[in-house]
């Protein structure tokens, strides 16, 4: 085993939020020998590489919430990095539309919401209005949001390492090493790979669906534990590609932990219809039939995974029915655009999003991150996350420099 490189920090996990704590470490704090530590060949390998591809505006997240004040900041700087760095993206828009009357309140709740976060630009529009932005969308009324985008997450991610280490040579990617153990020594931590041994004065944690588990690694007595829920997406056909012009999302149900099906214009050209949320018996699996031994037992021994479902199990129902039913996935697609047709979808990728999940079935909603003498822990950040990846990165700068005293630290040769 090689043995042993030492840094002032080590960042452990490599996808947008902990290249986004890289960057504005490295970027704060020029002469930190910083190391990121990624268990797959690549930064960016799961929840960044895929999700939506959506830079979310801020709308709909509880004013004075961690998300909301993240996402609203981090949304702009991932717009002005991704403009200086030639990050693929394009704010083009979306609409949040209303397809029966019993949706119009929570509308109105999520335009408030936008308001207060200053989500600029947004303004309520009627059913016609709809049509002359989206002609094949059928609604009673909407939302235009003209600040949402979308973007290349994993050229954002690769590009924010590729800066920070270009600020400090002394500063490392270790890529295809999973951390296997964090050992207190004298003065410093020891992270122990499957092939390395690194010492460190300081830790960050951005472990994403591997949290809990780096957590616990860390003696982090934490009493709630990631749940993984799969979503899978279908694409649109080249026939039927003209009939989504920009986003379209629906009025999110507020009973339901997620924000529902909706049509995504991609970086690369394809259209995407989806997620669902199904819960996966592997946190890391992204086939309909991946299995772990120790995910479930994980997810299905604690009992906040239980009372989550029976607390949502009509809900659960119809997405396991969906997940396996393109029929059923098109009728859910078919509410806003009515003439897409079985022709018109075809089966796409898969990802899953982590849960940080209490024990009474609460999906700790809000993005939560907590420190001890040492380490700093990500221990939730769902969507909006990825857009507000660098809002995050100022914030975790800013803690571990208070907490750590970092502005003083000084390179281990």
């Amino acid at each position: 085993m090689e043995n042993k490189e030492t840094f002032d920090v080590a960042i452990i996990g490599g996808g947008i939020v902990g290249a986004a704590t890289l960057y504005k470490l490295q970027l704060r704090n020029p002469d930190l020998k910083i190391v990121l530590v990624e268990k797959e060949p690549k930064l960016a390998n799961h929840q960044t590489g895929h999700n939506s591809g959506v830079i979310h505006s801020g709308l709909y997240y509880k004013p004075g919430s961690l998300k909301a004040k993240n996402c609203v900041q981090g949304r702009h700087e991932l717009v002005a990095f991704s403009k200086e760095y030639g990050v693929d993206h394009d704010v083009c828009g979306k609409v949040v539309v209303a397809t029966k009357e019993s949706e119009l309140p929570f509308m109105d709740k999520i335009f408030a919401n936008g308001e207060a976060n200053n989500t600029e630009g947004i303004e309520k529009i009627t059913g016609d209005q709809v049509r002359e932005i989206e002609p094949h969308v059928k609604s009673i009324g909407g939302i235009y949001v003209p600040c949402t985008g979308i973007i290349d997450f994993v050229g954002a991610t690769e590009k924010m390492a590729e800066v920070a280490l270009g600020k400090q040579p002394k500063s490392k990617l270790v890529l295809g090493e999973k951390v296997i153990a964090i050992n207190d020594k004298s003065g410093y931590k020891e992270v122990v790979t499957e092939g390395k041994v690194l010492n460190a004065k300081k830790l960050i944690f951005c472990a994403g669906l591997q949290a809990d588990r780096m957590a616990k690694a860390d003696k982090v007595k934490l009493k709630e534990k990631v749940v993984g829920f799969r979503g899978d997406y279908y694409e649109l056909t080249e026939q039927a590609k003209h009939k989504v012009k920009h986003l379209i999302y629906p009025v999110p149900n507020p009973d339901f932990p997620f924000l529902g099906v909706h049509f995504t214009r991609m970086t690369n050209g394809e259209t995407e219809c989806g997620p669902n949320a199904v819960f996966t018996f592997k946190r890391e699996g992204y086939g309909k039939t991946d299995f772990s031994w120790k995910d479930t037992f994980d997810a299905l021994s604690y009992g906040g995974t239980w009372k989550l479902f029976f607390g949502n199990m009509k809900f659960g129902i119809n997405e396991y029915r969906r997940a396996f039913s393109k029929r059923l996935f098109l009728k859910t697609l078919q509410t806003m655009i009515p003439d897409l047709t079985m022709d018109d979808i075809k089966p796409g990728r898969s990802g899953v999003r982590a849960l940080l999940l209490g024990a009474d079935g609460d999906t700790r909603d809000d993005f939560r991150i907590e420190h001890t003498d040492d380490s700093i822990h990500v221990l939730n950040a769902p969507s909006p996350a990825a857009t507000a990846s660098l809002a995050i990165g100022e914030y975790i700068s800013v803690m571990a420099e208070e907490k750590f005293g970092l502005k003083t630290a000084v390179i281990v040769e």
